[in-house]
């Protein structure tokens, strides 16, 4: 599907143009994102493909904010963090999570298409960490990896001011800011490497800030606080890249919104059938107290690294190599259990555990969604932690 709007459902006329962006818009590769249902996860190959392969090639709303038109202020990444915190978001699926910003002060987000794509149950999480359910998708671009969603606003909340992304130059600052898993508001900074022209309808911000693993669709800042991307990151061949789609393409989305129930919206961007095995999930349902005597620490350890190794394993799941995504989720256990601290039992003994189911499994499938319900079932009860359920 490469269409910004669903045939029937929010124009007469489905041959219209995708977005009818901006001058000069800009699109980027969206990460593999967890299995929403026994299915595994799905992927932009258009996009993410062509991200990939051009490596080796050397106006808004009303309450839309715009830039200054006087002289910007410099500000250091810790001033940009401060002021754009209360506007990050975080949105959280069956079994998936991502990042997003608020663009208007009445519930319009901004965030990655595959962040939201096939759910039909999406909360939002505001800065204050209540949680909103998302009402309705207001627009989308699968090609560029972009969507707007909309939450029912409980006040006039803060919101983020989009830059100019045509004015960007590799060798620019830039500031990324997500919260991956929910666990922490994570800033990181770096350069915009390149500006990565693939064709006159695709150009990606290619950057060296690290972009942290459940952190997609979050928005990436100049060095004067404005947006100028929204995050996502590619896993290959053991290395992470880092992109942004530049905000030009997102104004686009702003000024052709198309609401779209989001019951609807998940049900025709659903993942296909692609003749995978069935799967019967037993993800383990934890008592907060398997957490006792882990660091902070030792829950980004997990969060950080599970997640990566979905990213990594689930692809290969969906090109038929079950053995190999056994093998990554299995190294990534034992890799946990070394690097967690003493105390911190329960994890180690709930991925021991997974370790144990698997091996007694004689299909390789199988052997992976039971070290996929062990991983699942212990980020579901670090978000629990996280947002603070009782003992």
């Amino acid at each position: 599907m490469n269409h910004c709007s669903l045939p029937g459902e929010l124009h007469d006329d489905d041959r219209r143009s995708c977005a009818d962006p901006p001058s000069r818009p800009v699109p980027l590769p969206p990460r593999p994102v967890p299995p929403r249902r026994p299915a595994w996860p799905r992927a932009s190959v258009l996009v993410a493909g062509a991200a990939l392969a051009m490596l080796g090639c050397g106006a808004g709303s009303a309450n839309q904010p715009v830039s200054s038109a006087s002289a910007p202020v410099t500000m250091t990444p810790a001033q940009i963090a401060a002021r754009a915190m209360p506007a990050v978001v975080t949105i959280r699926g069956d079994g998936s999570l991502g990042a997003g910003f608020l663009v208007r002060e009445d519930g319009w987000i901004a965030t990655n298409f595959h962040v939201i794509a096939g759910m039909p149950d999406l909360k939002v999480v505001l800065s204050d960490q209540s949680e909103h359910p998302v009402l309705e998708v207001l627009a989308f671009d699968e090609a560029r990896d972009l969507a707007i969603v909309r939450i029912h606003a409980p006040r006039r909340l803060p919101l983020l001011a989009l830059g100019d992304s045509r004015a960007v130059r590799p060798g620019d600052p830039v500031v990324a800011i997500g919260h991956p898993l929910g666990l922490a508001d994570t800033v990181s900074n770096g350069l915009v490497s390149a500006v990565r022209v693939v064709d006159p309808e695709l150009t990606l911000l290619q950057i060296s800030a690290p972009i942290a693993p459940g952190s997609s669709g979050g928005p990436l800042f100049n060095e004067h606080g404005e947006v100028i991307g929204v995050a996502a990151a590619v896993a290959t061949q053991g290395q992470n890249l880092n992109f942004g789609v530049p905000t030009d393409y997102l104004k686009g989305l702003l000024v052709h919104p198309d609401p779209v129930p989001l019951s609807t919206f998940a049900a025709e961007t659903a993942d296909e059938e692609q003749g995978l095995p069935a799967v019967k999930r037993a993800v383990p349902h934890h008592a907060l107290a398997i957490l006792r005597g882990c660091s902070e620490g030792d829950l980004l350890v997990l969060a950080r690294t599970m997640d990566g190794a979905i990213q990594a394993g689930s692809p290969l799941y969906n090109q038929g190599d079950f053995a190999s995504c056994y093998h990554i989720y299995a190294g990534a256990s034992l890799d946990m259990e070394r690097r967690l601290g003493p105390a911190c039992r329960g994890p180690k003994h709930a991925l021991a555990e997974g370790r144990r189911k698997a091996a007694g499994l004689d299909d390789e499938a199988a052997q992976a969604w039971a070290m996929r319900d062990a991983f699942d079932g212990l980020l579901e009860v670090i978000l629990r932690k996280v947002h603070g359920e009782a003992q």
